[in-house]
């Protein structure tokens, strides 16, 4: 890729949305406006092969001209796929990279989804020149982390699938931003949710910093002040656009 690019396309798949801009690589800011379609029912590799092409038509970016990256939601090594988080199974293990680079005729940088959410907060958002540990968290469909260790990326940390001891279900199907909608919980009552999960994480990690992303972001002054932790905690800069800017700031990289 080249690395002296000053604009890049970052694309972020999630289980229910797929979102895509260009991006100033020099601010972090998007430069067009935001594109979203939905995720496919099922979300298959075709469907959603079809979907970013979608998008990246709309945007008008389909040509190899402008630097790509793509963000997706599972543990990604070396551009396969080794887990299914909200999308079809059949990501288990998929060429997911060559899979794309093929469909799209162009070439990619293929990553984690929170991963990339927290690159966008370590270049250009509220974990920039943070020293120690910095736990981002995406609150939305699932629960997404990205560890960021004294500026250094630790990748698919998937801390969203802690077990709670005696339950059957893991934290992102308690303390997700999904759960408060399919419970009907009120703030105070998904944020005694995250008040567990959150204390969980220091009790692990000792971090020296969380930060908050995801859409449900924007709201963040309706449940952060409810939680009583020891470690600062604080909305994402960019909130649910990190997962696009941080995909674009690492396809030149």
């Amino acid at each position: 890729m080249a690395s002296k690019a000053t604009r890049a396309v970052g694309v972020d798949i999630g289980g229910t949305g797929i979102k895509g801009a260009l991006v100033d690589l020099e601010r972090g800011a998007l430069l067009s406006d935001r594109v979203k379609v939905a995720t496919p029912a099922g979300a298959e590799p075709v469907d959603v092969l079809v979907a970013v092409r979608t998008v990246l038509e709309t945007l008008g970016v389909s040509e190899a001209d402008v630097p790509l990256g793509v963000a997706f939601p599972a543990i990604v090594k070396h551009g396969r796929t080794l887990s299914a988080a909200n999308v079809s199974d059949a990501w288990i293990g998929f060429e997911a990279e060559r899979f794309f680079e093929d469909g799209l005729g162009r070439e990619i940088h293929f990553a984690n989804d929170a991963d990339v959410a927290g690159v966008a907060e370590l270049r250009y958002g509220a974990a920039a020149d943070q020293e120690g540990l910095v736990i981002l968290t995406t609150l939305g469909t699932g629960i997404g982390t990205a560890m960021l260790h004294n500026g250094t990326l630790i990748p698919n940390s998937e801390l969203g699938h802690l077990q709670r001891a005696g339950h059957k279900k893991d934290a992102e199907a308690w303390a997700a931003y999904s759960a408060m909608e399919r419970d009907a919980l009120g703030w105070a009552e998904w944020s005694r949710r995250l008040q567990w999960y959150y204390r969980h994480l220091e009790f692990l990690l000792s971090p020296d910093l969380f930060i908050v992303g995801g859409g449900v972001s924007k709201h963040a002054q309706e449940f952060l002040p409810l939680l009583d932790l020891q470690t600062p905690i604080a909305p994402a800069v960019h909130r649910n656009n990190a997962g696009i800017i941080g995909a674009a700031a690492l396809a030149v990289s």
